[in-house]
């Protein structure tokens, strides 16, 4: 054999081996399937200031619920779709007509320092909402409701009433007792677990950094091996916060984290033109809704119900979504919205027009006498104070509806607050004309608490102040109405006659925007509840991937 022959031989072993290799592949790659894979990082911006890692204290601050959701667990949670389902609850019992809970707990959690979870900590965490002295927001919730062990991991909850969306409530979070119960109420939110809390979730606390001025700059977490559920995909994840929408977009942009706690609808177009192929940006409807609520107690004109109806005819609502949140958002016209049970388009529905408006305002003795372009009536200018939060969406829906009814001869004194300010200063003395604010209710809403004239003063949130003992008497009874059919009914009839009296013009439910990165796989959410649910499932998240057989 002369070397020419051994060179074609070896060069058809080559061309064999080649193709025998690549069969191999095309062989393994049919017949095996990409599969998430345990490590990796995810680095998110939160926009606003970290205070207390503690479940009881965290609903007032939507920073502190962001961590808190991943470190600290509930009885129940929010699957993607909005939909309750068990945490650290097995299952569940209902009795009594509605008045009866008994909650079963896992047996395999365990708190993230190796003790297990029990009812004792359970009932220990309802025991500390229930105490007036520890000022947690939950209180309201469990406000006459009696707690009792049925064994270390059964428990049972009596209701004095029956309450349609009390199982809604089990979704708050539960500290440990063995850590907690000798500390007293008055050093509850200055204890140093606030900031090295040990919780039975997801994801364990390592360590935070802080700023020169002493402020949280970051926060670090990792998988907790013996999580429940099963154990985290993502390995490591960070949190870094941010004060303002401005400096967390700047960081998306230098790549120092790979998503943010949301962006405003003005930040959409900067991250879809510039970064579309990095980043997701996820369009989410909230539960949520803001409006202009009257206080006709401070101003005689919005007493006036001509007036309101005129102020709801001269507004464009979809020019106010458009110009405002950019299309991001839904017309709203009544305090339950698209989505929730008892939503109904069947109300009094104040649809754009100027004339109308006008004449409405007319018809009521309303007209510029002197020419100085605002209306009067016996004397008194048609004029009123509208008080917001200092949040730019807020702002400029202010300064829209200010044009807008400067467009009929209505004049509006905006102020604009801190929320801690506003809060304080109007919303608890209910000190304000009219107020721009919103309200985050649940898929099966329960309006009790933000129409009853019962929940006029502080801390209810009767917002408009406003009384109607036909309305009272629907909201009693539709929260005691297990039957979600005939409640749905109640809700309507509750719609309409709000829709009718007008204690608020309703605006919009914006929508959630929330950009993440594109190689962060297992996301999945259509409906969430608080921003802060977006973690309810992330244990299900991954960023690493490897092949197994089929």
């Amino acid at each position: 054999m002369d070397k020419w022959e051994k060179k074609l031989i070896l060069f058809f072993l080559f061309l064999f081996f080649i193709s025998l290799g690549f069969a191999g592949v095309r062989l393994y790659l049919q017949n095996t399937k990409i599969i998430p894979s345990r490590g990796g990082s995810y680095t998110e911006g939160i926009i606003g200031s970290l205070r207390y890692l503690n479940p009881l204290l965290s609903p007032a601050n939507d920073a502190d619920r962001d961590v808190v959701r991943v470190v600290f667990s509930s009885l129940l949670k929010y699957d993607a779709q909005g939909n309750l389902i068990p945490d650290l609850a097995e299952s569940y019992i209902i009795g009594d007509m509605g008045k009866t809970y008994e909650v079963f707990l896992k047996k395999n959690a365990y708190w993230h320092d190796g003790k297990q979870v029990t009812s004792n900590d359970v009932i220990f965490t309802l025991s500390v909402i229930q105490n007036a002295d520890f000022r947690s927001p939950l209180r309201v919730n469990w406000t006459g409701i009696d707690v009792e062990k049925i064994d270390d991991f059964a428990l049972r909850i009596k209701l004095k009433n029956a309450y349609a969306p009390f199982l809604y409530n089990l979704t708050f979070g539960i500290l440990p007792k063995h850590l907690w119960q000798n500390v007293s109420a008055s050093d509850f939110a200055l204890n140093e677990r606030n900031l090295k809390p040990i919780g039975s979730g997801p994801y364990v606390f390592e360590q935070l950094e802080k700023n020169k001025d002493g402020t949280i700059k970051s926060v670090e977490l990792t998988a907790s091996k013996n999580f429940y559920l099963s154990e985290p995909y993502i390995t490591s994840l960070i949190f870094k916060f941010y004060s303002d929408e401005n400096k967390a977009i700047t960081a998306l942009k230098k790549s120092e984290v790979e998503g943010l706690s949301y962006i405003s609808p003005n930040n959409y177009s900067t991250i879809e033109n510039n970064s579309k192929d990095i980043f997701i940006i996820y369009k989410i409807r909230l539960p949520r809704y803001f409006a202009l609520f009257f206080n006709q107690t401070q101003s005689k004109a919005l007493a006036d119900k001509n007036v309101r109806i005129s102020l709801a005819q001269a507004l464009d609502k979809e020019k106010l979504i458009n110009d405002v949140l950019l299309g991001f958002g839904e017309k709203v016209d009544s305090p339950i919205i698209s989505g929730m049970i008892g939503f109904s388009e069947d109300i009094k529905i104040y649809n754009f027009d100027l004339e109308a408006a006008s004449s409405t305002l007319v018809a009521a003795g309303w007209t510029d006498k002197n020419g100085d372009g605002i209306r009067e009536k016996d004397g008194q200018d048609l004029e009123f104070n509208l008080s917001t939060i200092l949040w730019e969406e807020l702002t400029r829906t202010a300064e829209f509806l200010k044009n807008a009814w400067g467009d009929i001869g209505v004049k509006v004194n905006i102020e604009t607050k801190e929320t801690a300010g506003l809060i304080q200063e109007n919303i608890r003395p209910r000190q304000y004309q009219s107020l721009l604010f919103g309200e985050l209710l649940n898929i099966d809403p329960d309006p009790f608490a933000f129409w009853h004239s019962s929940q006029v003063k502080d801390p209810g949130q009767n917002l408009s102040l406003y009384e109607n003992a036909q309305i009272d008497a629907i909201l009693q009874d539709a929260r005691q109405d297990l039957n979600a059919s005939s409640r749905a009914k109640k809700y309507q009839q509750f719609n309409q006659i709000i829709s009718q009296d007008i204690p608020a013009v309703f605006l919009y439910a914006p929508d959630y925007l929330y950009p993440v990165s594109n190689k962060l796989s297992g996301v999945n959410f259509e409906t969430m509840v608080t921003p802060s649910d977006r973690f309810s499932q992330i244990e299900n998240w991954y960023v690493s991937t490897r092949r197994a057989w089929k």
